[in-house]
């Protein structure tokens, strides 16, 4: 051991009060001295280990919003109609000649009329918004083994139906979940049968890492089948999102969790009217996918 741990002068004092036990008691103090500075860079090393733990979930998280980011911007190029097409008709000299001056009104009543059909064709378009989801209150009522594979289970889920709709997971799949759970679910999603059973609706989620997840949970006495509306956003739900037009893809990266823990999209919360908002029971600053 290094005996330059202590003072000369009070290696000596030690010594002269304790003649024939001056020696083990200054050993005793070298150990635990060495002990205390083995201590000390054990915690700093671990301090280092949790803020790089730290530092590797935030750089996933950034991650996984540039990848929804991009995946957004590539499904509204997908999703946007095509430049019209614009041909030019060389218009014969000699029917340039014979065109009446008395109709020069035509063009302007033209104009008019191509305005009202592409105002017509725009409020028969229906608005691409968060209103279009059937998202609702849903409850765990009972779980089975899937028939065919042991890795999945089928979830029966009270969505305020007559009868429970199926919801396929994986095992591997968090947050488990357990009877009784409250979460909320996209029911107007298209069924998917997976190794034949029927998957009838989305479990949203609140995402950090792959390792760290929790169900989006409704206000408290919220009961099965209540809607999650937002305030900015009135409107009815679709009955059945199409799968090519891919509107939950779209509408997905706006949904995320603010510092505070409440679920929002674009800033406006998940809310059961006359319950509250929707939550995450823990997480912030994270998405909902």
């Amino acid at each position: 051991m290094d005996k330059s741990l202590f003072d000369p002068g009070l290696t000596a004092a030690v010594k002269k009060l304790h003649p024939q036990d001056g020696e083990q008691i200054l050993e005793y103090l070298r150990t635990q001295a060495l002990l205390s500075q083995e201590k000390a860079l054990l915690q700093a090393s671990l301090r280092d280990q949790k803020k790089l733990l730290v530092e590797n979930g935030k750089l996933k998280r950034d991650i996984e919003q540039l990848r929804t980011q991009l995946q957004r911007r590539r499904t509204k190029a997908l999703l946007a109609p095509p430049p019209p097409k614009v041909t030019h008709v060389n218009q014969p000299s000699s029917q340039r000649a014979t065109c009446s001056p008395q109709e020069p009104g035509e063009p302007q009543n033209q104009r008019r009329r191509r305005g009202e059909e592409k105002a017509l064709a725009m409020e028969a378009e229906p608005k691409l918004d968060v209103s279009r989801l059937d998202l609702r209150v849903g409850q765990i009522v009972g779980a089975r083994r899937h028939p065919q594979v042991a890795t999945l289970s089928v979830q029966e889920v009270d969505v305020g139906e007559k009868v429970p709709r199926t919801v396929v997971r994986s095992h591997r799949e968090k947050p488990h979940l357990e009877q009784g759970d409250f979460a909320i679910f996209l029911c107007n999603v298209k069924a998917s049968k997976k190794r034949g059973v029927a998957s009838q609706a989305r479990i949203l989620r609140c995402w950090s890492s792959d390792d760290v997840t929790e169900l989006l949970v409704p206000p408290t006495g919220s009961s099965p089948g209540d809607r999650v509306t937002f305030l900015n956003y009135p409107g009815e739900p679709d009955k059945e999102l199409q799968s090519k037009q891919r509107i939950w893809e779209v509408l997905q990266p706006d949904m995320q969790v603010d510092g505070r823990g409440v679920a929002k999209y674009k800033g406006c919360g998940f809310e059961v009217k006359g319950k509250g908002l929707c939550r995450a029971p823990s997480l912030t600053d994270c998405i909902i996918r």
